[in-house]
């Protein structure tokens, strides 16, 4: 799930020029064989593809040596989870480092498509596809990546471990398995998401920012119910149903949850509020410098790319009610979603909901198994390897924190303990993101001038530690 909100930010960078016959290189070449490839699989839920992907790339492993004890796919229902270690020196001081990226991807139906959702096609600005960004541009570049540093006769001085989840779009339960019951990742050290962050572009293609996601917010939906007699809808009652739980929604709908801040979001806000300017930026600048300034957060409520910045938010996705078009409702039921901010429980954010709703005959039951996951405070080695890569191709962009609205596999792993920041090589302009949406697509040169982000971050990581 990549990224769910951006900066309309701007800052003046140099837009850099793809290398002349980088298109035809090795890497390249291998790069776009295996996005091509994967995109070819439809890896939705309820098909069963993922196996098919994972043994692709597989033997693309195994075909540059990397043996079958360090290849790893792990069934799970119709879908499969896959590690892959390569080797380090044996420095048992230092610790593992993971990649993570998911295989699977939403659903998309031919007919509302342009194009073949599940073939990679370009015209001369983009390539579409589904997952062409969410995740399969992930999946591609990391495992191209292993494949140039195996051919290339790398060592890294501790293992890396490529880690890719089968159902992320979905239960996330090979993420749960793969962050939580595997000996062999438990010990990492951190790890690096190609499933978020990145960076963004204004219109004219020069640099505005670069994102690492460091945190993300609990997601969790909960199952509102109202229960009723019901009866012929020729005799209606005062307690219908529906009416009912629609007042019961509109009050979640006007209820504001209080303003929250930590250190990272407030030099999130301080940072773009002085690129951005304007009134935008002004409120961003006051909300950084005092963030009970109720005057600021109340505009950046109204704002949807930063709202979920400022506090937890809980919406309304689902309806169900009714069983017959001439009877009085005997139940309604609603879905509501919420993406709560770090440090609050899902137990808390319940009870608040309970009580806004002003009536007690409202069942509440949360669905699945929410996950909690803290923040992972920035570390200066892994900063520098991203901005090395970064600025490679725009040496002046700034590098800024941020917390996701949204859910990644980067949550799981930061619950067993993992430090966990998103990096992808994308960088590219807000209104080119259709990952989830109709025709994904992703800009050409964004993908070829991506081909050595990974490569450049895992040699500063491993290739010259103590």
């Amino acid at each position: 799930m990549i990224k769910t909100f951006s900066l309309t930010i701007l800052l003046l960078a140099s837009m850099p020029t793809l290398a002349v016959g980088a298109k035809d290189s090795p890497h390249a070449l291998k790069s776009l064989e295996i996005y091509k490839t994967i995109i070819g699989i439809p890896t939705v839920a309820g098909r069963g593809k993922v196996p098919e992907l994972a043994a692709y790339l597989a033997n693309e492993f195994r075909e540059v040596g990397f043996n079958d004890e360090d290849i790893r796919i792990i069934p799970s229902g119709e879908t499969v989870g896959m590690i892959v270690r390569y080797k380090g020196s044996g420095n048992a001081a230092n610790k593992p480092i993971l990649l993570l990226g998911h295989m699977d991807v939403v659903e998309a139906l031919d007919k509302d498509w342009d194009r073949p959702p599940f073939e990679l096609t370009q015209d001369d600005k983009y390539f579409y596809g589904r997952g062409s960004i969410d995740n399969k541009l992930g999946i591609a570049m990391l495992s191209s990546t292993f494949i140039r540093l195996k051919k290339q006769g790398f060592v890294p001085d501790r293992d890396i471990f490529i880690v890719f989840s089968g159902d992320e779009e979905t239960g996330m339960l090979t993420t749960r398995m793969l962050a939580s019951e595997r000996p062999e990742l438990a010990e990492a050290e951190y790890a690096l998401n190609s499933d978020a962050g990145g960076g963004d572009l204004d219109q004219n293609g020069k640099a505005i920012a670069y994102l690492v996601q460091a945190a993300e917010k609990t997601y969790v939906s909960f199952e509102l119910t109202l229960r009723n007699i019901g009866g012929h809808s020729s005799r209606p009652r005062p307690d219908n149903a529906i009416y009912e739980l629609s007042t019961a929604l509109l009050n979640i709908r006007d209820y504001h949850f209080p303003v929250m801040w930590s250190d990272m979001t407030r030099e999130f806000f301080k940072v773009s509020g002085a690129q951005l300017g304007g009134e935008l930026g002004q409120a961003m600048t006051a909300f950084a410098a005092d963030p009970t300034n109720k005057k600021a957060s109340d505009r950046l409520e109204t704002e949807s790319s930063y709202v979920g910045t400022t506090r937890t938010t809980c919406v309304t996705t689902m309806l169900t009610a009714g069983h017959a078009e001439n009877a009085l409702p005997q139940s309604a039921t609603a879905t509501v979603n919420c993406r709560i901010f770090p440090g609050i429980s899902v137990a808390d954010v319940k009870q608040t909901l309970q009580k806004v709703v002003e009536n007690k005959a409202v069942e509440f039951v949360t669905l699945d198994s929410p996950v909690e996951s803290p923040i992972s405070e920035l570390r200066d080695d892994v900063m520098a390897a991203v901005n090395k890569a970064v600025r490679s191709r725009y040496p002046n962009v700034q590098t800024i924190a941020y917390m996701e609205s949204g859910g990644t596999d980067g949550m799981h792993f930061r619950k067993a303990g993992i430090p966990t920041w998103a990096v992808s090589s994308v960088f590219m302009r807000p209104d080119e993101m259709f990952a989830h949406g109709l025709n994904e697509r992703l800009p050409i040169k964004t993908f070829y001038d991506g081909l050595d982000h990974w490569s450049i971050i895992l040699k500063e990581l491993t290739a010259n530690s103590p």
